[in-house]
């Protein structure tokens, strides 16, 4: 490939030659394969046409679990964060039974493929926070429930460079089974109205060092809805670290962590 070192960057292909942009970089290679309208049309393709039908809702659900926490994923998504979601939910796809093409994502059946899942592949949250915890729902699955009893931060959080404290972040979120919908030939969540709820809960800032700490945090859905069994609760665990300078505490913009601890 090659970059695009023009005042007017081009997107598209022009002359053989297909442009676009990557990780803010705007790039050209020669263009290849079937056209988008072959593609389309052509009997040939009937296998790729049902691949890209089920790739689409694959990054749909990948939607509504970053629509989730979308609040914290800045300081806590990895750069590929979006690619490996809708990787994990195609592979939920493919588990399924039914027609090529339509088959559902089901996360509901499939939990454990989304548990311990890192936000940030190059930052495991074990890496950085080793602490032991509890974790309760309630029947209903609208709340969720943290406790680490107490512990030295020493002993149990490998902070950052230039670090001096850090919190706990609980992160509760709504991600609904998505079913293929042949009158607008597109994938669709089974309850939308209890997709991508979500409610993140933060602990006090907390000083790294031999200070011991302990925590209790609770994640309570808005108005505590029962969610259908169509419906799982994805609950999240993050540790974010902060610097103190002058009797203010300045966020880390990295280095932060956060993981799918279960889903229930």
């Amino acid at each position: 490939m090659s970059k695009q070192k023009g005042i007017i960057k081009l997107e598209g292909n022009l002359g053989g030659i297909s442009f676009y942009s990557s990780d803010g970089e705007h790039l050209a290679r020669i263009a290849n394969g079937p056209s988008k309208e072959r593609i389309a049309k052509d009997p040939a393709f009937k296998r790729t046409r049902e691949n890209n039908k089920e790739f689409g809702g694959s990054a749909k659900v990948s939607k509504s679990f970053r629509q989730a926490l979308g609040s914290v994923l800045k300081d806590m998504a990895g750069r590929y964060l979006t690619a490996r979601l809708t990787k994990i939910f195609k592979i939920i796809n493919l588990k399924a039974n039914g027609v090529r093409g339509q088959r559902p994502i089901e996360l509901s059946q499939y939990k454990d493929t989304l548990k311990n899942f890192d936000l940030d592949k190059k930052i495991s949250l074990t890496s950085i926070f080793s602490a032991p915890y509890t974790l309760t729902s309630t029947p209903d699955r609208s709340e969720a429930t943290l406790t680490v009893p107490n512990f030295i931060p020493d002993d149990f959080v490998n902070a950052p460079t230039g670090a001096t404290h850090f919190k706990l972040i609980l992160a509760l979120g709504s991600v609904s089974d998505f079913v293929y919908n042949n009158g607008t030939g597109d994938y669709e969540a089974v309850n939308p109205g209890q997709n991508s709820l979500s409610v993140i809960e933060l602990s006090t800032v907390r000083p790294l060092g031999t200070t011991p700490s302990t925590f209790n945090l609770t994640a309570t859905l808005n108005g505590a809805p029962v969610l259908d069994p169509e419906v799982s609760a994805v609950v999240c665990l993050g540790v974010e670290f902060y610097q103190e300078v002058g009797g203010n505490y300045y966020a880390f913009s990295q280095d932060n962590a956060m993981k799918v601890i279960d889903v229930i």
